[in-house]
């Protein structure tokens, strides 16, 4: 929908003219997964697809929500007490004003009206996006005045402790301070940046929506983390660290007897690998050598299958494929996995034949297929222009 369409739609619906719109991008992560909540550097980027959001003051004083892309609507009053007692899609931005009421922040009425591009579940952060556009939205409206870094910090806080899923900063961070053309290095422990020109040419970055659908909340996310967690208690019996990242591989390998359990072995192996392959993805990028991130990326994919095992049988059929094709150059899974999003690096003139040849092979495979489409590297969230 354009936003045109989208000002009709509000005012058809709340019988009043929307007096902002903002808009929240997704985004992609080219490496650095399931790293973000142990302390490490991840390498995201924001992408053309996101969130849009129009409002417009009510003298109510209740939050009303309704979306383009869910039938579900709702309405809470201001200053109530909330919290989450289902799944339906505005509890993510409920959670933020449940922020800033708790915060004392002075909200008045609103009506809110959500539109998203992003497919759902496909993890290119479409919660994270509707997080950081309701932090933002509220900051610009009641002219709170809070940064884009410290909105990303919050709604990070609202994911953890509201919606309960034990993220870290990188999908809020992604979507508030993404820059064009540009990926950022993050640190997530520290929160320290910085943006790197970001030129694949001749190749692409080609996303593919496995389009099997997959929730954080009901994934295996949390399992993961506490077996991350279950590592860092243990290696911390003879290394003076706060995350797993903290130590290489190397200095991993000496001390790695001190896990008793195989498999919680194998998560930490990943992270603290995959927290080496950011640093050696940042050289190649550096460089200009897309061809070593190609085989970083393929690196990336393996652990992710074999080491943490949150890969499948969707997303494993992509990067099998991408391995035999010749215009490809690297692919892995992108986001938390379970289904969810793949990224390949494919040559700028085997981009539409990749496209087909992929989706024709995973259909077979698969049963369904799969959609294949490139984004441009976007600006964070704004405020849009009326």
């Amino acid at each position: 929908m354009t936003i045109d369409a989208l000002q009709k739609e509000f005012e058809n619906r709340y019988k009043q003219p929307a007096t902002g719109s903002f808009f929240c991008p997704g985004r992609v992560n080219l490496i650095g997964e399931h790293i973000d909540y142990n302390g490490g550097q991840v390498m995201p980027f924001a992408i053309s697809l996101g969130t849009y959001l129009l409002v417009a003051p009510n003298n109510d004083n209740v939050f009303r929500f309704q979306c383009v892309n869910f039938p579900e609507t709702a309405e809470f009053n201001v200053g109530d007490k909330y919290r989450k007692s289902g799944k339906e899609w505005f509890y993510y931005p409920l959670g933020v004003i449940d922020y800033f009421t708790q915060k004392q922040q002075h909200l008045g009425g609103l009506d809110l009206f959500f539109y998203g591009n992003l497919p759902i579940g496909s993890g290119l952060s479409s919660s994270a996006s509707i997080e950081v556009l309701m932090a933002y939205a509220l900051s610009q409206v009641f002219n709170i005045g809070i940064s884009k870094k410290d909105i990303a910090l919050l709604c990070k806080e609202v994911e953890n402790k509201f919606i309960g899923v034990n993220s870290g900063i990188m999908d809020q961070f992604a979507v508030a301070m993404g820059k064009q053309n540009h990926v950022i290095l993050l640190n997530c422990d520290t929160v320290e940046h910085i943006y790197i020109p970001f030129n694949a040419s001749p190749y692409k970055v080609m996303v593919i929506n496995s389009n099997k659908q997959r929730s954080l909340a009901e994934s295996k996310y949390n399992e993961r983390y506490a077996e991350c967690m279950e590592a860092l208690s243990q290696l911390k019996q003879e290394l003076s660290i706060h995350q797993l990242c903290d130590i290489d591989t190397g200095t991993f390998q000496k001390h790695a007897h001190l896990i008793t359990n195989p498999v919680v072995g194998k998560r930490a192996y990943h992270v603290v690998t995959e927290n080496d392959r950011v640093k050696a993805a940042t050289e190649a990028l550096q460089n200009g050598d897309m061809e070593a991130l190609g085989q970083i990326l393929y690196a990336s994919h393996e652990s992710l299958k074999n080491m943490y095992e949150v890969s499948g049988r969707e997303l494993d059929a992509i990067i099998d494929f991408c391995k035999t094709y010749n215009g490809c150059i690297g692919a892995r899974m992108t986001g938390a996995g379970f289904g969810g999003c793949a990224i390949a690096l494919v040559h700028e003139e085997h981009a539409d034949a990749f496209a087909e040849s992929l989706t024709q092979y995973y259909n077979g495979v698969v049963g369904y297929p799969c959609e294949v489409f490139t984004s441009a590297i976007s600006e964070g969230v704004s405020l849009l222009e009326a």
